[in-house]
């Protein structure tokens, strides 16, 4: 887990063995993403559609007790059955990667609810199998954390995700506010821009009060690690809106020393 991850103070205060398993779990989801993501290379693994297919083949390898063919599924398979992690949160995470390669655009929140659902809180389902939780509340917990984190990312790379020809802005959004996709394109922060982009923080805000009211007390010091990934994207989030919501000159991003910070106030005085 490279130092240069939001996550990395979070999986810090794990014990070793957990640390482990939440490392192979954002591993192998972060292999499905990157092979549907990036351009295929001459003789290298599968991209597109054919990846798709191929990670499915992987994770049924990985649960069925096969050979997984790659380091990711290998170094996963042996905590599906330790932790039961479960496997249609990985299948939902394969389904919300290969969304992108069928469509750039959401129409309505609702849409864009299903993509996160899939590609964040999917993977929080997994994750809090693994912190010890696996109540109604926690899962609630996690499905809304994670719907607030990929809000966060969205808000974040709206302009390398134009770049790759991506708008995760709901289309409805951007209407009722009086932008447009060439509006974002343009790389200013219009008055329009600005309108959309709060409206969606204010969101985002939502999804975070969701997850804080659903954390079980019984499990607060079981999920500190995800309560440092909630405090630590919180911050991104504060730090967009304090720029005036400009994503386009720069990206927002939290120091690793305040990252450290943050994650020591989680530790000693979870709230």
């Amino acid at each position: 887990m490279a130092r240069k991850t939001s996550f990395y103070y979070s999986f810090l205060v794990l014990p070793a063995e957990q640390r482990r398993a939440i490392v192979a779990v954002w591993d192998f989801c972060r292999a499905v993403d990157d092979a549907v993501d990036e351009a295929p290379a001459a003789g290298g693994s599968p991209s597109g559609r054919d990846a798709v297919t191929f990670w499915r083949a992987e994770l049924e390898r990985s649960y069925n007790g096969d050979a997984p063919q790659t380091l990711q599924g290998q170094r996963l398979q042996p905590f599906i059955r330790h932790f039961d992690l479960p496997r249609q949160a990985f299948e939902d995470v394969i389904d919300g990667v290969a969304m992108d390669l069928d469509r750039a655009r959401y129409e309505s929140f609702a849409d864009l609810f299903q993509y996160c659902r899939r590609v964040a809180s999917a993977v929080g389902l997994i994750c809090i199998r693994i912190f010890g939780a696996s109540g109604a509340r926690a899962c609630e917990y996690a499905v809304n954390l994670g719907v607030a984190l990929q809000l966060t990312n969205i808000l974040r790379d709206i302009k390398s995700d134009l770049e790759r020809g991506r708008v995760y802005v709901p289309l409805e959004d951007l209407a009722a506010c009086g932008c447009t996709v060439d509006d974002l394109a343009a790389g200013v922060v219009s008055d329009s821009v600005r309108r959309v982009m709060q409206f969606e923080a204010r969101r985002a805000h939502e999804f975070y009060d969701r997850a804080r009211a659903a954390l079980p007390p019984q499990d607060r010091r079981r999920l500190v690690a995800a309560e440092i990934m909630r405090a630590v994207y919180f911050e991104t989030l504060r730090r967009i809106e304090r720029s005036g919501y400009d994503v386009f000159t720069a990206r927002a991003r939290v120091p690793r020393p305040r990252q450290a910070l943050i994650a020591l106030k989680q530790w000693l005085w979870p709230a």
